[in-house]
């Protein structure tokens, strides 16, 4: 079957030979899709004929937004965290552990009921793919159990047994390390793409986090780096130097690292819920954009530090307190979602791409910074069904 969205007020392919500037912007527009692919794109005039019909009324078309970092397989929240935070507590790394005790306690299908429930939540708000982690089980068992878990909703699964030393390694950081790359990868490995690590204080130091990304490499996996989040540190050049596909959070950069990830392929993957949730400094996109380095967005879904499942709001802050324009943000949002995930298929609404789609109740996509807040997103296309 295939289907024609016509009537398009203002429609974002990112791809500039499609149209308008790096968006690629075509006005009064339509978009064929046949099957789960994009078939067409033009001037609504134009549209060839199909099946069905879908009239835009005149309302603005994004691609999907790629959520290229989240942690969605955990059990419990962190409010008492959150409440005493914004009371004057800063965030560090340890409140972690508190996650890792009701993971470990939930049952596979709480863990699998609490994953959907927010993936329900992320896709009225127009994402239509989503990278997630393991990270917060922290047992062989449990980090393998996260795995198959995320696996069965999202081809995008990253092992993430270093996201802090387990408790029970509180006294033997290395030995961690030896599980992390030993016996806890083999049993991993097969259900994930990604290899991921927080390099920070509190968490791994860089020859550890080396370590544990190479080790991953020898598994086929490709790394990803939490890097410079909570402090400077060695992860962003780390991550350039092993090859990361991103390096994410990026909030304190020395000249250096952003010669890095200039020169190099890793794309820097800003998550401003983050900032948000625990009032810290902001990542200066600006200073990354000018400098020539590919700039993704996500949310950084998790319970203690980012409990936002919600790119629009990610969009909106980008703009506001990054230094980002409303063009950049939303190209961030979806093809630099993609690129973070090497992906090409995704993220941008060209022939042959993949029909995944976002219908908003606005003329333009600006909209999404200009009413931050307000749930634009009325319709959703995912692998050409519409889902919303």
């Amino acid at each position: 079957m295939s289907t024609a969205i016509i009537n398009i007020s203002s429609l974002v392919t990112n791809d500039p030979s499609l149209g308008e500037g790096p968006l690629g912007l075509v006005q009064d527009a339509a978009v064929v899709i046949d099957g789960d692919r994009v078939a067409w794109i033009g001037e609504s005039s134009k549209a060839p004929a199909t099946d069905n019909a879908v009239d835009a009324g005149g309302r603005a078309v994004i691609p999907g937004f790629v959520d290229s970092h989240s942690h969605l397989v955990f059990a419990g929240d962190r409010t008492a965290e959150f409440n005493a935070r914004m009371s004057g507590r800063s965030y560090s790394a340890g409140g972690i552990r508190t996650t890792v005790a009701a993971t470990r306690a939930a049952t596979d299908e709480a863990l699998e009921a609490n994953l959907t429930r927010y993936l329900t939540e992320a896709l009225r708000q127009g994402t239509t793919t989503f990278e997630t982690k393991s990270g917060y089980g922290l047992t062989t068992h449990d980090e393998a159990r996260a795995l198959r878990i995320a696996a069965a909703h999202t081809d995008e699964v990253t092992y993430l047994g270093a996201h802090i030393v387990a408790p029970e390694f509180a006294d033997d950081p290395d030995g961690y390390v030896s599980l992390v790359t030993g016996e806890m990868l083999d049993a991993c490995a097969p259900h994930a793409r990604w290899v991921d690590v927080f390099c920070e204080k509190g968490a791994f130091d860089g020859d550890q986090a080396r370590a544990i990304l190479e080790a991953g490499k020898r598994h086929g996996l490709v790394p990803r780096v939490h890097a410079n989040q909570l402090g400077h540190g060695p992860g962003v050049q780390l991550a350039v130097e092993v090859g990361a596909a991103s390096a994410d959070h990026c909030t304190h950069l020395t000249d250096a690292d952003v010669d890095a990830l200039a020169q190099g392929t890793t794309v820097a993957t800003l998550l401003p819920g983050a900032e948000f949730s625990t009032r810290a400094q902001w990542p200066d996109a600006r200073r990354l954009l000018d400098a020539g380095v590919t700039v993704a967005l996500s949310t950084d879904c998790n319970p203690g530090s980012s409990f936002t499942s919600s790119m629009p709001f990610c969009v909106a802050l980008a703009v506001r307190d990054m230094g980002m324009t409303p063009d950049e943000a939303v190209w961030s949002a979806t093809a630099g979602g993609a690129a973070a995930l090497r992906r090409t298929d995704i993220g941008r609404l060209t022939p042959g791409a993949r029909a995944d789609l976002a219908l908003l109740d606005a003329p333009s996509h600006v909209h999404l910074a200009y009413r931050p807040g307000v749930p634009l997103v009325s319709a959703v296309w995912r692998r050409g069904v519409r889902e919303l």
